[in-house]
């Protein structure tokens, strides 16, 4: 049979196929996870990949929508069904990226190995911060892969997932991933690994029973063989410009960046003296430093310094890109430092207002200092972020900081007004919420960040005014769909950061999910709605399956899904329409990693523990303890 050609071989067809298959990402797609079976037709699959992969332009990361595409044509061209889609994108993926892997040192790569594979009866190895601490004892394959690993240099770890992996690609410790896992890890890894251009290949189990997991075991050894070669050409990536946010929020770049004032010693040098240890003036700069230095994810800082670099061309994301980031003046980092201590302080008066009990895995400052100390430090952290701004006048131009300035006061305004009616509604819960209210407040606490954090990086390069409106317009659906995931995944299996499914119907929040509701149900539900809230007599538990129930009455879930995909499509118009490319092409990428959909299983399918315990780990996109609906710009 002739072989259809299922390539595109440009970057702008790539584009254009990744464009035109953009829609509502909402969609079931477990029945596209299926296993080839028998290993005759994996391996027609995989030769196939192997056929195209070195076809496709190199010069950009492969879209989640461009690579089903090929995958689709390839098992059309195969005549295999559709439920070999998901295992077909992990082969193509890896047929792109292997000759990028293979240029990376082994001693560079990170073999990631998933913990499935233990032996569940007999392993006795314990759990890390970084997963399974294997001890090599032969009961199961795992130690077979790791010794070989280990054995050519790899780094190894024995864990799930994307988080913990692209924490350890930030640190700057590994360039590139070879791992295993089932098509459920190795899907949303697209999204958090590949879509980045860190060079990643796979091989994915051939059942996700964590049980009975099964694996071509050859295959594994030979992607771990894999042999160093000759660097052929780099694929763009945003990893510098990560990595570079990252770093500016380490002790020593922060004494570059921002010197401390009042010197003294850092918290973390005190030995557990406390704060009687500090010269009293000197405690409140030791604690801000603290905060800044302890964890997140850096979203914002990087999206300043990454649109900086698409709008003065896009060299950071090239080859050379980290020498080229290294390059760039100080005062381009300290205005995208400037962005993460409003978002800081954000979150310190956010913890106080919801009085949360834990942040990046360990308590709240409110909780370990007390609230006065609290807000005093959000306080100097919001100084903090002007002075960073405001001093630069000599090198910016005085223009220049006065539009950076304005845009991040705006931000912080919108950010207050949008947190004070939140307030106000949660405290007068008698008061009547409207869907359009809802995404009102959404709009003025969660899209000023991404506003304030694109404009400034735009400032930095050339004028912002041409960009002004459709800025505004594209943060501001990005936004609102980023929010109404946010509370669509509070009632999902909650490992980002709630102690319970459905906590936020419980802070008395007032969300998108309680309007949907309220406008939904018939008069007996809307009350019974409110009593399941304010009754504390009732176990939570019961209280929170209950409301599940009348949110599935109404058809809450799904109506949200539908706003998420309205508010998506709105931003990818705008996106459609920003020029230059590079800032076009980050503007997708944006929505593609930042509206990550919960999951599959939608959240009125299945319903989780609803006494599920939180999971302390770090997210590239979202952080532990409580992201903030809304955050300071």
């Amino acid at each position: 049979m002739a072989r259809a050609p299922v390539t595109p071989t440009t970057s702008s067809e790539s584009a254009a196929a990744a464009t035109a298959g953009r829609g509502p990402a909402r969609r079931q797609t477990e029945h596209l996870k299926c296993v080839p079976e028998p290993r005759a037709v994996r391996e027609r699959i995989r030769q196939r990949c192997d056929e195209v992969g070195p076809r496709l332009d190199k010069s950009h990361p492969l879209s989640k929508d461009a690579m089903e595409s090929i995958a689709r044509a390839i098992l059309d061209d195969l005549q295999l069904p559709e439920g070999f889609v998901g295992w077909t994108m992990v082969m193509l993926a890896s047929a792109f990226w292997r000759d990028q892997v293979a240029a990376i040192p082994p001693a560079r790569r990170l073999c990631l190995l998933p913990h499935c594979l233990k032996h569940s009866e007999q392993c006795t190895a314990p759990y890390d911060e970084f997963g399974l601490a294997c001890r090599n004892c032969g009961a199961c394959r795992i130690g077979d892969f790791r010794a070989l690993a280990q054995q050519h240099g790899y780094r190894v770890l024995v864990a799930e997932g994307s988080p913990v992996v692209m924490n350890i690609i930030l640190s700057g410790s590994v360039d590139a991933i070879v791992g295993v896992a089932c098509l459920n890890v190795l899907e949303k890894a697209i999204d958090k690994v590949l879509l980045a251009g860190i060079p990643c290949i796979a091989m994915p189990l051939l059942s996700d029973d964590c049980q009975t997991t099964r694996l071509d075991e050859d295959w594994v050894r030979e992607m771990i063989l894999l042999r160093h070669t000759a660097e052929t050409g780099t694929t763009r990536t945003y990893v510098h410009l990560m990595r570079a946010a990252a770093r500016m929020f380490e002790h020593a770049a922060l004494d570059r960046y921002a010197p401390r004032l009042r010197g003294g010693p850092r918290l973390s040098e005190l030995n557990g003296q406390g704060l009687a240890a500090l010269e009293p003036i000197a405690a409140t700069e030791a604690i801000a430093y603290d905060f800044l230095a302890r964890g997140g994810k850096y979203a914002r800082p990087f999206i300043t310094l990454a649109v900086y670099d698409a709008m003065t061309g896009g060299h950071g994301t090239g080859a050379g890109g980290a020498q080229h980031v290294a390059q760039l003046p100080d005062a381009i980092f300290r205005a995208a430092m400037s962005i993460e201590t409003f978002h800081k302080a954000s979150l310190v008066h956010d913890d106080i207002e919801d009085d949360d009990a834990f942040r990046y895995g360990v308590p709240t400052l409110h909780r370990r200092y007390g609230t006065a100390t609290a807000i005093n430090v959000g306080d100097y952290l919001i100084g903090m972020g002007y002075r960073l701004v405001s001093r630069e006048s000599r090198t910016l131009g005085p223009e220049v900081v006065s539009d950076i300035v304005d845009s991040l006061a705006d931000a912080h305004t919108k950010l207050t007004e949008g947190q004070g009616a939140e307030l106000s509604w949660r405290d007068s819960r008698d008061r009547p919420l409207q869907p359009i209210d809802a995404l009102k407040i959404y709009a003025l606490k969660t899209a000023p960040a991404f506003e304030a954090a694109i404009l400034t990086g735009i400032r930095l390069a050339t004028s912002h005014q041409p960009y002004l409106a459709p800025v505004k317009q594209f943060s501001r659906n990005l936004g609102v769909a980023f929010q109404i995931l946010n509370d669509l995944n509070d009632w999902q299996t909650d490992r980002h950061n709630k102690l319970t499914a459905g906590s936020d119907i419980l802070g008395g929040r007032p969300t998108i999910l309680w309007a949907l509701a309220l406008e939904g149900l018939d008069a007996p539900g809307q009350q019974q709605l409110r009593t399941l809230v304010a009754d504390q007599s009732q176990p939570a538990v019961n209280r929170i399956n209950r409301v599940r129930q009348l949110y599935q009455d109404a058809g809450v879930f799904d109506k949200a899904r539908r706003l998420v995909d309205k508010h998506q499509q709105r931003a990818e118009a705008v996106a459609e329409q920003i020029e230059p490319a590079e800032l076009r092409r980050l503007f997708h990428y944006l929505m593609d990693t930042v509206l990550e959909r919960p999951s599959e299983r939608s959240a009125d399918a299945e319903p989780p523990s609803a006494a599920a315990v939180v999971e302390q780990i770090e997210l590239p996109w979202g952080e532990p303890g409580k992201p903030a609906p809304g955050t300071a710009p």
